[in-house]
């Protein structure tokens, strides 16, 4: 899986934003039930992120040989246990945190230093450009899922490590996408008026180019956020990244592995939270896009 570029599901950038854009785009954004939808989900996750591990029937570290893989339904367990009787709702909630934060983490990261980068190589252009820019075409020579495993073999399992190996990753798409945007911008007519009226190119950087520039950014790193999750929890499967006995959805998945020919519902569990989460923050991005899309 490589993270590809496609300009069509960037927004239009067809004139400077006015004061009134961010209110229409809240509106337009409000009107689409499917966006509020995935919205909800997703205020709905980050909330049992930061409330779950506080609201858990039961220690989600408490193991019980006893009670290993009691399917869902059982008293006191309603989604079961795992393979070593830990209640499995409990590890799903507390999961949530890390999961989260492992997908949201490295992509914020990226979208503050590939989003520097892009704007001094749109901005510059140039030899710069063309220096950046084919350093960042050097990373699309590998596939992500493999050059984030291979990050992660080299520095080591642990969270840090698999942070650090998402967050290269996802460095040059966002790089190629503010380095585009920017571009785009340099040409408007606004910026040749700044630029003509004697100001500075930091000055233009920040009030004109940065402002139009970062909306269209973000909504790409949104839509990266499905895929940092996917990569996290496939190193965690791996053993590359976080390790037992923390609840990850990932780790999860890979520990109850064994578990699938004698309960296949709850060894799928972990797996339907990340195909939930994914297409939430899929479908946000997709909502966000659309609302931001002045040809519209």
């Amino acid at each position: 899986m490589n993270i590809a570029v496609d300009p069509r599901k960037l927004p239009s950038l067809a004139f400077e934003r006015s004061p009134g854009y961010w209110s229409t785009v809240l509106r337009r954004f409000a009107r689409d039930p499917v966006a509020m939808t995935a919205a909800a989900v997703v205020l709905a996750l980050i909330l049992l992120a930061l409330f779950g591990p506080h609201l858990t029937p039961a220690d989600p570290y408490q193991s019980s040989m006893l009670n290993r893989l009691k399917p869902i339904g059982t008293a006191g367990f309603p989604l079961g246990t795992d393979e070593l009787g830990r209640d499995l709702l409990s590890r799903l909630m507390v999961g949530a945190r890390l999961s989260l934060f492992m997908g949201i983490t490295p992509v914020l990261i990226a979208f503050v230093i590939g989003s520097a980068i892009g704007l001094l190589a749109g901005y510059v252009g140039g030899r710069v450009n063309t220096l950046i820019m084919r350093t960042i075409d050097v990373f699309y020579a590998f596939p992500s899922v493999l050059l984030a495993i291979a990050l992660s073999g080299a520095l080591g399992a642990g969270i840090f490590n698999s942070l650090l190996s998402l967050t290269i990753v996802f460095i040059p798409p966002i790089a190629r996408v503010a380095e585009s945007v920017t571009t785009q911008l340099r040409a408007r007519d606004f910026v040749e008026a700044a630029r003509a009226s004697g100001a500075g190119a930091f000055t233009i950087v920040r009030v004109h180019v940065l402002g139009n520039a970062l909306g269209p950014i973000f909504v790409y790193a949104t839509s990266l956020i499905a895929v940092a999750m996917i990569l996290a929890s496939g190193l965690s499967f791996l053993g590359l990244g976080v390790k037992p006995p923390e609840p990850e959805w990932g780790l999860m998945l890979n520990t109850l592995r064994t578990a699938i020919y004698t309960q296949p519902w709850i060894a799928a569990l972990p797996g339907v939270m990340i195909f939930i989460t994914s297409i939430a923050f899929n479908t946000l991005s997709d909502g966000l896009r659309s609302a931001m899309d002045v040809k519209q």
